[in-house]
């Protein structure tokens, strides 16, 4: 297969299938989604109530593999404290296919994420822009969270999706819900968010909100948030953020990690997807074309213009000072596919007391 990339790179270490290699040397892949797999309906047999059909865009099949137009990389404006004027978002890497999803700091400066397609979690050096396979056979993953206690966990978006954890055992960690598989529940496993205590909290678009405590016993949480995407704790875990389209949608957490209080909190440029937290606990939201930070009480502080399809942010580098976000751009589901992961420089700093 002909494969066109827009980033010229030298080649890696050699000699190990994961030695630092760039983008062009690794397959795109074709794992599906829950929804897209020839045994969901079958699969659904077992549930009590199965969930309506649905589907998620895509563009037409035939829609060919020409190299989409990339999207123009935006000045920043000045926000006080947080980005200087004329900050610019830079590309570090760049793939086809629905790739690079739900990324989180690394250690030394790195950045890692997941790769829907290739059903893979990367490990990519931001100064090289060369990365390494890292865990593959994840069963359609699309997001990773690393809790504070330093254990890694997966959302799974294929077939019998969940959560897989990857560190410090790995193993399936939550599929059920209800003594049904959890794809009974509808919806793509969106984006998750590891606790302290153990847990995992997981946004299912077009279903809501739950939390998988740490033995692994899935509950559901909230009201009318059909739209739930992009999930992120506060830094001291005592409030859950989760995007709900345009609105960002806020939880009390509660000691044993449940739900409580859910409220409107701020209202968003766009639809609203990944999000990350500073130090100070702002929260920084990818809403498509541009990030949305907002203040601890809910007020919005200034917006980053992005890249078109920006759909995730996460700080990382040496001292988290950096701002990553990933893109999506051409026609999704087919060979026109394409990701970026893209950086910019800004003032204030990501959280220090977990990955994301």
């Amino acid at each position: 297969m002909k494969t066109t990339i827009t980033l010229v790179l030298t080649l890696g270490l050699v000699g190990s299938a994961f030695a630092q290699s760039p983008a062009s040397t690794f397959d795109r892949g074709s794992n599906l989604q829950v929804w897209q797999h020839p045994d969901y309906q079958t699969a659904l047999k077992q549930c009590a109530k199965p969930p309506q059909p649905f589907r998620i865009g895509g563009g037409a099949a035939d829609a060919g593999s020409a190299e989409p137009p990339a999207p123009a990389l935006p000045l920043a404006d000045a926000i006080p404290g947080i980005i200087n004027a004329n900050a610019q978002w830079r590309l570090v890497w760049a793939w086809q296919g629905n790739n690079a999803d739900g990324p989180i700091a690394g250690e030394n400066g790195s950045l890692m994420f997941a790769n829907q397609d290739a059903g893979n979690v990367m490990q990519l050096d931001p100064a090289t822009s060369l990365a390494q396979i890292i865990f593959d056979e994840t069963n359609t993953g699309g997001a990773v969270s690393r809790s504070k206690n330093g254990a890694l966990f997966l959302a799974m978006r294929g077939l019998h999706s969940g959560i897989m954890q990857l560190e410090p055992e790995r193993k399936i960690f939550a599929d059920t819900i209800n003594g049904e598989p959890f794809d009974c529940t509808g919806g793509v496993v969106n984006d998750i968010a590891a606790d302290s205590k153990g847990g995992v909290y997981i946004a299912v678009s077009g279903t809501g909100v739950f939390y998988a405590d740490k033995g692994g016993v899935i509950t559901q949480y909230g009201t009318a948030v059909n739209g739930a995407n992009g999930i992120i704790l506060s830094p001291q875990e005592d409030v859950l953020y989760i995007t709900n389209g345009p609105v960002l949608v806020a939880f009390d957490v509660q000691a044993n990690g449940a739900l409580g209080n859910q409220r409107d909190f701020a209202k968003l440029s766009g639809g609203g997807d990944g999000s990350a937290v500073d130090s100070e606990g702002r929260i920084y939201v990818a809403a498509g074309s541009a990030v949305n930070i907002i203040s601890p009480a809910g007020e919005t502080l200034g917006i980053i213009p992005g890249p078109q399809g920006l759909h995730g942010v996460a700080f990382g580098g040496e001292d988290k000072r950096t701002l990553f976000g990933i893109v999506f751009y051409g026609a999704w589901g087919t060979a026109a596919a394409r990701n970026q992961v893209v950086a910019i420089d800004v003032l204030s700093q990501g959280y220090l007391g977990r990955s994301k």
